[in-house]
């Protein structure tokens, strides 16, 4: 994988991965992770387009923002936005999951502009946000000193990263102890990584998601949801629901308790993404013909 760039936006530093050339195709993971969570799709998809892997400050970011950054739920929503713009991307394929799917159902609410499709993985919505295994985050939110002592107790009793409000039901295998490590380091170590996460985890409302939810009633652009079949965090009525009440909406089931979809089922991903693609690819030509 190539190295990561830096960007320097007016709330801080952001890392990313750049590869491919072609449409853009923007990529928000959610808490506790980074860019690795997408590493076993971007190969593939980089064969025809531009993938832009940012290091969004969700905890597991290396380099912390300004410390008078706005990083809150709508603060972050911002922030997706003006890497978009920063970049100059334009007819951007926006991709989520976890809690980055809420982000960018709130981008898309919020920054239509950009925006040319979305791809949505088994992730919040509506009700949901965060997951009832995950209500506990909103108060470390208040307090990074538990917030570091999680991280701590992650690092030293591994049994703990198994447990439901842990990494322990995000996939259907175990997950690879030196990925949970490395996702735990920036957490564990720096002062200011802890705040810029803690800043975001304090705002966490399914109210967010929910207004989200009713503006994108109007979103007539694209949207392919990739939803695993047996979540408990994200059950399947969310991914039901919004094909049922979003325009344009394509609803693929993968068949997996998890939610880094993307790690074990990378094949499957890949496939449905790039038909995606290529027929909107193809509608837009034709109405440029016609």
């Amino acid at each position: 994988m190539p190295s990561l760039k830096t960007l320097q936006l007016p709330q801080g530093p952001v890392q990313y991965l750049e590869r491919g050339q072609g449409q853009p195709i923007v990529f928000v993971h959610g808490l506790m992770v980074d860019h690795k969570l997408w590493q076993p799709i971007v190969s593939e998809l980089s064969q025809g387009l531009r993938c832009i892997v940012p290091n969004w400050p969700l905890g597991a970011h290396a380099i912390p923002m300004a410390p008078t950054a706005d990083l809150t739920v709508m603060g972050m929503t911002r922030l997706i936005a003006d890497l978009m713009v920063a970049l100059d991307l334009r007819g951007v394929i926006l991709v989520g999951n976890d809690t980055g799917g809420a982000l960018a159902q709130m981008v898309c609410a919020q920054f239509p502009e950009r925006i040319a499709s979305v791809v949505l993985t088994t992730c919040d919505a509506y009700d949901i946000f965060p997951p009832s295994a995950f209500v506990f985050l909103k108060w470390l939110g208040h307090a990074p000193p538990l917030a570091w002592l999680t991280a701590q107790l992650m690092h030293h009793v591994p049994p703990l990263r198994r447990l439901p409000f842990s990494f322990g039901e995000l996939t259907d295998g175990p997950l690879d102890d030196e990925l949970i490590e490395h996702w735990l380091r920036p957490m564990r170590t720096n002062a200011g990584v802890r705040q810029d996460v803690c800043k975001f985890l304090r705002t966490l409302s399914n109210r967010y998601t929910q207004d989200a939810s009713d503006a994108l009633r109007r979103f007539n652009k694209p949207v392919l949801l990739l939803w695993s079949t047996r979540s408990r965090h994200f059950p399947r009525r969310l991914a039901e629901r919004m094909q049922r009440e979003w325009s344009n909406t394509e609803l693929f089931w993968i068949d997996s308790a998890g939610v880094f979809l993307s790690l074990e089922y990378a094949q499957q991903l890949v496939s449905n993404i790039k038909c995606f693609t290529a027929t909107e690819t193809e509608a837009q030509r034709a109405v440029t013909l016609a």
